[in-house]
């Protein structure tokens, strides 16, 4: 879950449109949050336009949303709003809140990389919640790192593999013992955490991009 503060925010034909102060990853189709904008701005909406100019409202005949485009406006979303109008004005105390899932492997894809073959039911619900952490863990890394990425298609091979060989070592992992301060004594077993390898080729070797 990721929050992001509000810069703008209008109402014109029963559409939304507000801004963030900074850039999102919020994609069409994606559901949001909004509060501490007042009504009818808050509440939960899907996302229908990511405009990058100041919204004009929308054509009486065709439906079609409009835009002054000698007037940019960054980082907007555009949902659908009853109410009255509101002329756009600057506000920065309303928060967007938007949960990503991004899906660039399956289970699948780490038992291949894995090689044991036809995994057990067992086997398969850990491979599917590997999956799932590793895609939010490695979306959220390069997020970090300034990617701006698609949710559901990995940017490039190399961050394909990156989050396969990741959700690998987060398969092996299971059963390993080695944080509990009783067996201080006892040698570590192996991790095969963020390696060079796997920050290389996810592109979050350094600390931002240029």
């Amino acid at each position: 879950m990721t929050t992001y503060n509000t810069a703008s925010k209008q109402l014109l034909d029963n559409y939304a449109c507000i801004s963030t102060a900074e850039p999102t990853d919020i994609q069409v189709g994606q559901t949001v949050t909004v509060t501490s904008l007042g009504a009818p701005f808050n509440g939960t909406f899907r996302v229908l336009a990511c405009p990058q100019y100041l919204f004009v409202g929308a054509d009486t005949t065709t439906g079609e949303l409009l835009y002054n485009t000698a007037v940019p406006v960054p980082n907007q979303i555009l949902y659908a709003c009853t109410g009255s109008s509101v002329e756009f004005v600057v506000i920065f105390t309303g928060v967007v809140t938007v949960t990503y899932t991004c899906t660039w492997i399956t289970a699948g894809n780490i038992e291949d990389w894995l090689g044991i073959g036809t995994a057990t039911a067992a086997d398969t619900a850990f491979l599917t919640q590997c999956a799932a952490a590793a895609n939010a863990f490695c979306f959220r890394r390069r997020a970090e790192n300034n990617y701006y990425d698609s949710l559901t298609t990995s940017p490039s091979g190399d961050v394909t593999l990156g989050t396969i060989m990741y959700g690998g070592g987060l398969y092996r992992q299971r059963g390993a013992v080695t944080d509990f301060a009783s067996f201080d004594g006892m040698s570590g077993g192996g991790t095969n955490g963020l390696t060079p390898i796997i920050k290389q080729l996810l592109g979050v070797n350094r600390a931002t991009v240029a």
